[in-house]
């Protein structure tokens, strides 16, 4: 009934700026929170940046300073500024949204599929 839908992946060049977004559609009843993840070849996926329905922030420090998250909650969506891309950014990012549903009353995290960033000459 929840569906995150990502997109503004692909290649860039080193110093080079991209622009993610997911938007959450279904049966919600509110969005708590929203974020972004990314996992590497062979590593873990962690968090690059999330924020809350108030508006309050966290970012992972190899980030800070140059991603920017915002969000629409009226569009239910999040984005995901990045600028000054390096090579290491490169990996899947995923969208992930805290979510309150109706009929029953749910809260769960839900998860989009995935995009890819690649940054490279």
């Amino acid at each position: 009934q929840v569906q995150l839908v990502e997109s503004g992946g692909g290649l860039v060049q080193p110093g080079g700026s991209l622009r993610l977004s997911c938007a959450a559609s279904g049966s919600i009843s509110s969005i708590n929170a929203m974020g972004w993840y990314r996992q590497a070849p062979g590593e873990q996926r962690d968090l690059v940046a999330r924020i809350t329905r108030s508006g309050n922030t966290n970012y992972a420090d190899s980030v800070k300073g140059r991603f920017t998250i915002s969000r629409d909650n009226g569009k239910n969506t999040v984005y995901l500024q990045m600028n000054s891309l390096i090579p290491e950014d490169t990996a899947v990012y995923y969208c992930n949204a805290q979510i309150a549903t109706r009929s029953p009353y749910y809260v769960a995290g839900y998860w989009g599929q995935g995009t890819v960033v690649t940054v490279s000459s």
